[in-house]
């Protein structure tokens, strides 16, 4: 299982936002809330929930971090533009607090802000109001999303940098020999077009096959060589950024069910510099048929962000509503200062665009309010994934409240007791590893299903066939069960009827679903609930035309599989509006291990663009 693109999985081994078990745990305890005189050390920002037990029990969590916190300093403001450009211009402040590890109780001191709780129970700190003017320049990047592209980003953008480590011996001779011409001048500063060329692999991406290339050498073939790269943290080439995200640090992966183990190798899931595996190895764990569970992969996610200090950067609890460009000069009385301290960046403060992104949205608080804010910036990166909107068959009676889009919802009926051995069938819509999922999950449970789906069991293009038997052994049983148990042709499972090459025509008020054969001929099933799990698209109502101009075919949606949005392969910057950047799936990278590519060429773009340290 591989968050991504949704029943959308473009790849047999992954794909990069996660497309299945939409569940929250609500594993944590309520934590309570005092003031805090001191000021906490860097130690205290994050602390391991193990030390924590939950209230009336000896249990103890799992989570890795409490919080996500930047190391400001007592009633440090994070000063960027909150309200429209005809408002009074406010900076924004951030609130920090601190779990002890003796009791569960979170101590949290306000400095004029709101904080939110998301749905792992966890407070995170959000932008707030006080009461000072502010009257300084837009914020030269924003991310929208803190998923895996996110993450990655913004630790290139924090000013850790890669070079070609010295002595090192890449397989790929050719690549070697480009490297070794300019070993002391960074990757980011070097020709990504140049460096790229003559690469192949699982991606169409050439600098994404690079960044691969670099971190895991020959590892499509079996090889260990270990990576080529070596980072060095450069405090003069950060440029500012924020990272907005709806939730943690790792952004969908946290609502997957934590059980689910990953479709791809769990060493293709790690980010730069912490290799999963060492991580997990920290842990005390090991790697199931050499995959990570979603869980191992969220807590992975957020600690990865405390370990190299980007929680500074990052607001969780976001929801953008908006993006569009505005006049500089409008704005010029209004804009907001840099997110860090700007001095040592090696961004040029003197080059002055005519327009800027004015990037609108709200958090919510603890109280359940919503706040509005709005954040002036040179660049806007999209990283959201394509997790948002589940795809619906379009057929009458779909939106009958039986009838359900995520696995989420089975999971949830069966532990509510309201379906179980005596059930009327579920009905399972789809052919992709979500699907999948679905099937194992009811036949475990003993729950009767109906499977339906468009394509023949034999065609090349179906996910299965694609997959090696030995290493995905539960979903070739999945595939098995679609061969032989057939409506026409009984087999050796119990409680499921495949239907092949056959497609929904409607859902009535009485339960009873109209099916259609490829000749036409039409059946009733009664059925007791209905997953349509056919896959995803990514939401982005935030952007004009829903984001539509800027894809390769502008007539159509944006679809990482079919439709993704036209960027320029060396730097990721869309072809269609200067300065606003897409990553990940939204470009049609599905790959953990390839969106990072994409992090490095837009990087890379911004950096050059800085027009400092140049090549």
């Amino acid at each position: 299982m591989q968050p991504g693109t949704a029943g959308g999985h473009t790849d047999p081994l992954e794909s990069c936002s996660p497309c299945r078990h939409q569940a929250v745990s609500g594993r944590y305890a309520e934590l309570a809330q005092r003031e805090l005189s001191a000021f906490p050390s860097q130690n205290d920002y994050v602390t391991s929930h193990k030390t924590l037990k939950r209230f009336g029990s000896s249990e103890k969590t799992d989570c890795e971090t409490c919080s996500i916190l930047p190391n400001e300093g007592k009633g440090k403001e994070h000063p960027f533009q909150v309200g429209s450009p005809n408002q009074e211009s406010k900076p924004v402040s951030l609130s920090w607090l601190r779990v002890s590890a003796q009791q569960p109780t979170l101590y949290k001191k306000r400095v004029g802000s709101r904080t939110a709780m998301l749905p792992d129970r966890k407070i995170y700190p959000l932008l707030s109001r006080p009461s000072q003017k502010s009257g300084l320049k837009p914020l030269p990047v924003v991310i929208i999303g803190n998923g895996p592209s996110g993450i990655c980003l913004s630790y290139l953008l924090s000013g850790y940098t890669p070079y070609f480590k010295r002595e090192s011996l890449h397989p790929h001779p050719i690549l070697q020999r480009k490297l070794e011409e300019a070993p002391g001048v960074s990757i980011l500063d070097q020709d990504l077009d140049y460096l790229s060329e003559g690469l192949e692999g699982r991606s169409d991406s050439p600098v994404a096959l690079l960044f691969d290339a670099l971190q895991h050498p020959d590892t499509d073939f079996g090889g260990t060589a270990e990576s080529v790269l070596t980072w060095w943290h450069e405090p003069s080439r950060a440029i500012p950024h924020l990272v907005l995200g709806r939730n943690a640090p790792g952004g969908a992966w946290h609502s997957i069910e934590g059980s689910m183990v990953t479709l791809s190798r769990g060493e293709w899931m790690g980010l730069p510099d912490l290799p999963f595996k060492e991580w997990l190895k920290q842990k005390r764990r090991g790697l199931r048929n050499n995959r990570a569970t979603a869980e191992d992969i969220a807590q992975y996610y957020q600690h990865y962000v405390m370990k190299k200090g980007l929680q500074k950067n990052f607001r969780c609890g976001t929801v953008v509503t908006s993006v569009r460009k505005v006049s500089a000069e409008s704005i010029s009385n209004h804009a907001q200062k840099d997110l860090q301290e700007s001095s040592g960046s090696l961004w040029n403060s003197s080059e002055q665009s005519t327009e800027v992104f004015q990037v609108d949205g709200f958090f919510k608080t603890v109280e359940g309010d919503k706040e509005p804010f709005s954040i002036y910036a040179e660049n806007v990166v999209l990283a959201t994934g394509t997790y948002d909107s589940p795809t619906w068959l379009g057929v009458k009676g779909e939106n009958l409240s039986y009838v359900h889009h995520q696995l989420s919802a089975l999971e949830k009926a069966v532990k509510n007791n309201s379906i179980g051995i005596m059930s009327d069938p579920v009905l399972i819509v789809g052919a992709g590893l979500t699907a999948a999922d679905a099937i194992l999950f009811a036949h475990h449970c003993n729950i009767p299903v109906i499977h339906v789906f468009r394509r023949r069991v034999s065609d090349p293009g179906l996910i299965f066939n694609q997959l090696p038997k030995m290493m995905y052994p539960e979903y070739h049983k999945v595939h098995q069960m679609m061969k032989e148990q057939t409506a026409a042709c009984a087999g050796p499972y119990e409680c499921y009827i495949s239907l092949p090459e056959h497609h929904v025509l409607s859902f009535g008020k009485d339960k009873k679903c109209i099916i259609q054969d490829k000749n036409g001929c039409q059946k009733a099933y009664k059925i007791s609930m209905a997953l349509v799990l056919t896959g995803s698209n990514p939401n982005l109502s935030f952007l004009p035309n829903n984001g539509m101009d800027l894809a390769m075919d502008s007539e159509q949606p944006v679809s990482p599989k079919r439709n993704p949005i036209d960027v320029d392969p060396f730097t990721y910057e869309c072809t269609q509006e200067k300065g606003l950047y897409a990553l990940g799936p939204l470009a049609g990278d599905n790959f953990v291990r390839f969106v990072q590519g994409g992090a490095l060429a837009a990087a890379s773009s911004l950096a050059k663009r800085a027009n400092k340290n140049p090549p």
